[in-house]
């Protein structure tokens, strides 16, 4: 790469040389650090923290690749004095015989790996991983964890590996857990963690540390990190607990301190945006088979059987999808992104009796956020909100269940056999399995490798597979949802021979109307 001034990291990338921009959205007031020195954040002058992009000397000044660099916050953003020092991974035996211990400056990770020959390579985050250089002296470090929100499994594992890895790895002995949510760090006594403390608490379901909703007080939060003398504080919680830890850095960054403050996202729906998948969501499909296999059982052995399950998926389908699609013997996926109807030609009632003539029974999968729209219509809604700001949902199970009890046996004059099955606590309160086991712990090292080198304000998770450090406003912006104009839904459509309950155009041999794909595109699924 012929740069016009000079660069430690000549020839870093291919040829032709790019064009790196970084992208505005991003909230950190450093664009430029993915370009900075791991032994100088300052020195030289190649690794200005201005908002502008990098762009290296091309032969044709036509060419721009649109190479985007999605970058966190770091320390010396606003503390650029910050001495750094040699990381003890380097004199580590478990690290002794891997090639590269340490992830490379250059190294990003892309958002988007499906391209096309002349597309751009959009955007980068950095790639997670210990560094070279640190910014905190083991024996200076205090760090802390809390967790916040709902229960989820592997909750419990992330912090156990969180203080396992602080301590074997970098040798940090005071590490603190707040008990009971945000309101934790001011209202409740702190305890000490060890490894032997937490040796074993990756048996168990929930969380060590107790949790709790709402309770986010920034100037109490910070004053209490002040007072206390911690450095590095993790935080273990969903959408609404990470834009909780942003306000958190903000603050920190506002006081000059030198806190890192690291966000593990934790939402057993998979709506977490950006990241490949949650924690615990493996999990949860693999236990919501129990009440799958039990609803099955229970209605095959009758006659008309109509088993409902309902799976968790306040805002977004995925275990109710990905459950279904395990099964193979769920009939019917009700999500919230796919809008149903009940009565007229298509609708479920139509089904349902179709499925109970050919096979004598059937199972019907929903999420506990599927219809709600349809539920509010017909029923007094309630608009209250849980101390997360949540829009309190109505029970789509026990709405269906009536609903098809009254049209068969009212109606239809037919003799059913209802089984209703809610599994939800009984999901969430387990322990995770061994994948999502093996996937805490990679999270949870993560973190505090970016903590010890003094990143802050970032979320850590896998894109298209590979770890990597995201600005919480990305976590935070937007939600996971399932796409219904993608390919699963349609594998789940294929595997069920469930109606879409879509309007489709004869015309154009059974494919959806363009108004109704237009209005799925553009369908939000609000939180409040």
């Amino acid at each position: 790469m012929d740069l016009s001034i000079s660069s430690p990291f000549r020839g870093a990338f291919p040829a032709p040389t790019s064009t790196f921009i970084l992208n505005p959205k991003s909230r950190c007031s450093h664009s430029l650090n993915f370009f900075k020195h791991q032994n100088s954040y300052s020195k030289n002058p190649f690794f200005s923290r201005q908002k502008i992009p990098i762009r290296a000397q091309v032969s044709d000044p036509a060419v721009d690749d649109g190479f985007v660099i999605d970058d966190v916050p770091h320390l010396t953003d606003f503390l650029p004095d910050l001495p750094s020092y040699p990381n003890p991974l380097q004199n580590s035996q478990a690290y002794a015989i891997v090639k590269q211990t340490f992830v490379r400056p250059e190294d990003v990770v892309a958002q988007k790996i499906v391209v096309q020959k002349d597309s751009s390579r959009g955007v980068h985050f950095r790639r997670a991983g210990p560094r070279e250089k640190v910014y905190f002296k083991s024996e200076e470090v205090r760090a802390c964890i809390v967790t916040c929100g709902g229960l989820c499994p592997g909750i419990n594992t992330v912090i156990r590996e969180i203080v396992c890895g602080l301590n074997y790895m970098y040798g940090v002995d005071d590490i603190l857990g707040i008990q009971g949510g945000y309101r934790g760090f001011y209202s409740k006594n702190t305890s000490t963690l060890t490894p032997k403390v937490v040796n074993d608490i990756h048996k168990r379901g929930g969380t060590f540390l107790l949790t709790s909703r709402g309770g986010h007080d920034t100037q109490k939060i910070v004053d209490n990190i002040q007072d206390r003398g911690i450095n590095q504080v993790y935080i273990i919680g969903g959408d609404g607990t990470q834009r909780g830890a942003s306000r958190i850095y903000e603050e920190v960054e506002k006081r000059g301190l030198k806190v890192a403050v690291a966000g593990i996202p934790k939402t057993i729906d998979n709506d977490i945006a950006v990241i490949d998948k949650s924690f615990g969501f493996d999990t949860a499909v693999e236990e919501a088979q129990r009440a799958i296999n039990a609803a099955h059982v229970e209605v095959e052995s009758v006659e008309n059987g109509i088993g409902i399950v309902k799976l968790m998926g306040r805002y977004s389908g995925f275990i109710a999808m990905f459950a279904t699609l395990a099964s193979r013997d769920v009939d019917c996926c009700l999500i919230p992104e796919s809008p149903f109807y009940l009565e007229g030609k298509g609708g479920l009632f139509e089904f349902i009796e179709e499925r109970l003539k050919e096979n004598g029974h059937i199972v019907i999968v929903a999420a506990e956020g599927a219809g709600q729209e349809y539920l509010a219509q017909s029923m007094q809604g309630i608009d209250e909100k849980d101390a997360s700001g949540n829009r309190l949902l109505l029970d789509v199970g026990l709405w269906l269940t009536q609903n098809i009890k009254d049209h068969f046996t009212k109606e239809r004059k037919m003799a059913i056999n209802m089984k209703y099955i809610d599994p939800t606590y009984m999901i969430r309160a387990i322990p995770s399995n061994a994948s999502d086991n093996i996937y805490c712990t990679l999270l949870a090292q993560s973190a505090l490798h970016g903590a010890m080198a003094g990143y802050t304000g970032f979320t850590v998770g896998p894109v298209n597979s590979r770890h990597a450090y995201i600005p919480i406003s990305n976590v935070t912006e937007t939600q996971n949802t399932v796409k219904l104009t993608d390919r699963m839904w349609a594998r789940l459509l294929a595997s069920t021979n469930q109606p879409s309950f879509l309007n489709c155009d004869e015309s154009t041999g059974g494919k959806v109307c363009k108004d109704t794909i237009d209005l799925i595109n553009n369908m939000k699924i609000t939180s409040i």
